[in-house]
């Protein structure tokens, strides 16, 4: 009896978290492994896992913060938002207070604002910044 089973090819869910500090901007983290560079903190959901215990996880074990989300911004599925998988991410705005610590894959954190950010930022975080700052005026 031949299988009806196919073979498919999904794309990834991510999330990725844009991090408000109280009147000091937002954090960027700078990744420790491929692709290198500045990047919003984010990573894959894990089976089972809902989107937004994804993002609360990913915020902190990549900037050691505690986050509430305050609402889910936008999702960019661009399939070439990532050279090393076809991923599509979630992207939350959430608020913090403390001092962020690098952790995880990240290397480096940053608190940036529009005026301020660094030249080096990966995957599609350029858009999805401009696009949040856009929106924020």
């Amino acid at each position: 009896m031949e299988s009806r089973h196919k073979e498919f090819k999904n794309p990834i869910p991510t999330v990725d978290i844009i991090i408000e500090l109280k009147d000091r901007g937002i954090i960027l983290i700078k990744r420790k492994n491929p692709p290198y560079g500045w990047a919003i903190p984010g990573g894959f959901v894990d089976y089972g896992e809902s989107l937004e215990d994804a993002a609360k996880r990913e915020a902190k074990e990549e900037t050691s913060l505690d986050v509430e989300l305050i609402k889910q911004f936008h999702t960019y599925s661009d399939p070439k938002r990532d050279k090393r998988f076809y991923t599509i991410s979630t992207v939350y705005i959430a608020k913090a207070k403390g001092e962020p610590k690098a952790a995880d894959d990240a290397a480096e954190i940053g608190i940036f604002n529009k005026d301020n950010l660094p030249e080096q930022i990966v995957f599609d975080h350029k858009e999805i910044l401009r696009d949040y700052f856009e929106k924020r005026r």
